[in-house]
């Protein structure tokens, strides 16, 4: 491969999950990628407070190589010099990673429409995509206008799921509230209905690293089992697709 991919990592100014950025990020970098970061207004952005007290703390928070990976991904002049979404070109890049984070600052990413319309232009030039947890919903959300259907529509896909988020709530709620439901409507349910037939939804095992790679997209459903797993599937399906001897014919992936 002559050239190293590029890849776009659009974040909100707050709130969002650090080990779901920086370890895709990490795992890029140390490939010799090269990395742009947008956010709303290029302000620079800051991880959910919360998750970066630790996993006991938290609770729920980043486990030791998130954090790693966190203070590594934030020291770097990329980081600290993001773009704006409205300035984002599509063709500029190889690749975007979506990250998840499940508190209130996550909403300006979640639903903002100038993202959802760049994360359309992405698909529709057969870039790779990657997403994790919450950042499945800025996919179900984008509407292809040629389509009237959601990017997701004919894909494969995991997200986090509904028992992993309701575990999450009913772990926390005693001290955070309902910090852990980010919306009255679940993830996976919002995914799914997105998708032509649920059944193109893999849930995965609890306590098994799930990723699920078809074509150009790789999804997964949280940090705390899937991380590493997530990095190296979409790492290697970028790299794969940006070798001379891969044809562009549609290659539907199955699930880790």
């Amino acid at each position: 491969m002559s050239r190293k991919p590029h890849v776009l990592i659009p974040l909100p100014d707050t709130d969002f999950d650090p080990t779901e950025s920086a370890t895709p990020w990490r795992v890029c970098m140390d490939r010799g990628w090269t990395a742009t970061f947008a956010t709303e207004h290029g302000k620079v952005a800051a991880a959910d407070y919360r998750l970066l007290m630790g996993f006991i703390r938290g609770p729920l928070g980043a486990g030791p190589m998130g954090l790693r990976d966190y203070k590594r991904m934030i020291a770097t002049p990329e980081y600290q010099n993001p773009i704006r979404y409205d300035q984002i070109n599509v063709d500029d890049y190889d690749a975007i990673l979506l990250a998840g984070g499940h508190a209130p600052g996550m909403k300006q990413f979640l639903e903002s429409k100038v993202l959802q319309e760049k994360i359309v232009g992405f698909f529709n030039r057969n870039k790779g995509i990657g997403a994790i947890c919450h950042g499945l919903l800025p996919l179900a959300r984008a509407i292809d206008p040629e389509t009237g259907k959601s990017v997701l529509y004919d894909y494969k896909t995991t997200s986090l799921t509904k028992i992993l988020e309701q575990i999450g709530y009913a772990s926390t709620f005693w001290l955070l509230g309902r910090r852990f439901r980010t919306y009255d409507t679940y993830v996976e349910d919002e995914t799914r209905a997105a998708l032509k037939d649920p059944r193109q939804y893999s849930s995965g095992w609890l306590f098994v690293p799930h990723v699920v790679v078809d074509r150009n997209l790789v999804t997964s459903r949280y940090w705390l089992f899937d991380a590493m797993s997530y990095s190296v599937k979409f790492v290697e399906m970028v790299e794969h697709r940006q070798t001379p001897f891969w044809d562009g014919v549609s290659e539907h992936g199955g699930s880790e």
